[in-house]
């Protein structure tokens, strides 16, 4: 593994033990090397984070793009583990201390908003496909898209899931089955 994957995963362990509390010396000790090796990769905790945000959202759409080819799956099986998906590695970090970046690292945040709500295609191509198929009544997409992103941004803006002790993951999975199958119950 080359070393920024390393720091990055190593920052993903640590921020998951200790939340936006880590220090470069607890990466360091973590993976047992130096401050100093950390710093040749990344200027300061600001672009480590930078990174690790980047390094969550590409590892995210590269399980996106394993369920999208995933023949064995239907279109509705695939847009409901797409909107949902979470690489297995990340099923324990604890996103729900993403709420203090706004305050924090403001610029970090912006990174995370962007990425929410970019990277849509594959799902638009799934829902316009279920579409076509009858399997996904027509919808206006743009809404769909905005009630996931607005959803996954209030996780990230607020304290509401620690308060209620409500997992990233259960929210998650809970806003996706909402958004799939509705509130009503059919019968």
């Amino acid at each position: 593994m080359e070393l920024k994957e390393t720091i990055l995963e190593g920052t993903i362990q640590v921020f998951n033990q200790k939340g936006l509390k880590f220090t470069m010396d607890d990466i360091a000790a973590l993976l047992k090397i130096s401050k100093k090796t950390i710093y040749t990769v990344f200027q300061d905790k600001e672009a480590l984070f930078l990174a690790m945000v980047d390094y969550l959202f590409d590892t995210i759409k590269e399980s996106e793009q394993e369920v999208f080819e995933n023949k064995e799956l239907t279109t509705v099986e695939k847009i409901h583990k797409i909107l949902g998906v979470l690489p297995e590695g990340y099923k324990d970090i604890d996103f729900r201390q993403l709420h203090l970046l706004k305050e924090k690292y403001p610029k970090i945040y912006k990174q995370v908003e962007l990425r929410l709500e970019t990277g849509w295609e594959r799902t638009i191509e799934l829902i316009e496909q279920g579409v076509e198929e009858g399997t996904i009544r027509p919808i206006k997409i743009p809404i769909l898209k905005m009630m996931l992103e607005a959803s996954l941004e209030q996780f990230f803006q607020r304290d509401v899931l620690i308060q209620n002790g409500i997992s990233y993951k259960d929210a998650l999975d809970e806003v996706v089955e909402i958004l799939m199958k509705g509130i009503t119950v059919c019968g």
